[in-house]
């Protein structure tokens, strides 16, 4: 094993908003078949599967303007998607209550790189 190369995985971020997408993917299939769970389960997907398309984007742009932009657009995609997963969390007696904190847990952590991203980009 080589140590930088398993740094480099640890803080690979499109790689962990990647996993974290299909984490929430894998998480939605598990959930009761309900109206509201379907409807909750469209919207975290959406939303986590977004902050890993925009950070690709950020990655991609032009100018630091554009990046700042898609920055703000991944925190808040995390902040939305940390939403989500509070309210599945809160409306359902999940067997899988572990799982859904780790994903909650995730996005907040999320949320806090792209904030910190942000305040350095300054």
């Amino acid at each position: 094993m080589n140590p930088e190369t398993d740094k480099k995985k640890t803080y690979d971020l499109e790689e962990r908003t990647f996993l974290f997408t299909k984490n929430v993917r894998l998480f939605v299939k598990t959930l009761p078949n309900t109206i509201a769970n379907h409807e909750d389960g469209k919207q975290v997907i959406k939303a986590s599967g977004s902050v890993g398309a925009n950070y690709i984007e950020a990655n991609e742009s032009l100018n630091k303007k554009d990046f700042c932009m898609r920055i703000r657009i991944c925190r808040k995609e995390a902040k939305e998607s940390e939403y989500w997963l509070r309210l599945i969390k809160e409306s359902n007696n999940l067997e899988n209550v572990i799982t859904v904190n780790e994903l909650i847990q995730e996005a907040n952590e999320l949320k806090k790189i792209f904030s910190s991203i942000l305040e350095k980009s300054k």
